[in-house]
């Protein structure tokens, strides 16, 4: 089984024809999941929440058998993903995406957890520290990509969960748990 450092690919990734959109409409379906699903896989273990289009993107190229996605199939299986909730466009030319292997509702709930666990209900922190401090260390927040962040803390902070305050730069914004 081939890898990409950690990672193990799907036997499919070694499959020529994959690397090409499939035109038969239930073969192409069958595709396009196996990609969405690999991506996202890939993302999540990787801690990757951007993929631009025209970059170098590990998974889009097999140089053992010298295959590589089109613009146009990396843009159908990156749309796919968005149609889906799971991820978004961060530009109106489609050159950037936002990977979302958890929905922000998910993030949400991993945030309310991770507050719950480390005993955090009632304090401050600010939303660097939550993104790479000590405490984050080991989670899945620590490295969270701050856009997904944000929205995340509105979740919480619209349940009323929390409160998001300004601080005198992005640097320290602050969150004060209420849970």
């Amino acid at each position: 089984m081939q890898k990409l450092g950690d990672f193990k690919l799907p036997h499919f990734f070694n499959y020529p024809p994959y690397f090409t959109l499939q035109p038969v409409r239930d073969t192409r379906e069958k595709q396009v999941q196996l990609w969405k699903d690999l991506i996202l896989d890939y993302c999540r273990t990787q801690k990757i929440f951007v993929i631009g289009l025209e970059e170098d993107f590990a998974l889009f190229s097999n140089p053992v058998i010298e295959r590589s996605l089109s613009h146009e199939a990396r843009e159908a299986f990156l749309s796919a993903l968005v149609s889906e909730g799971r991820a978004e466009w961060l530009d109106k030319g489609h050159r950037k995406c936002l990977i979302l292997w958890h929905r922000v509702q998910d993030w949400a709930d991993i945030i309310f957890r991770f507050v719950k666990d480390n005993g955090l209900e009632d304090s401050v922190m600010t939303v660097e520290e939550i993104r790479s401090g000590i405490e984050s260390r080991g989670t899945e927040l620590h490295g969270i990509d701050r856009t997904i962040l944000m929205r995340a803390l509105r979740v919480l902070e619209q349940k009323g969960k929390l409160a998001i305050f300004k601080g005198t730069s992005a640097d320290d914004e602050g969150v004060k748990f209420s849970m």
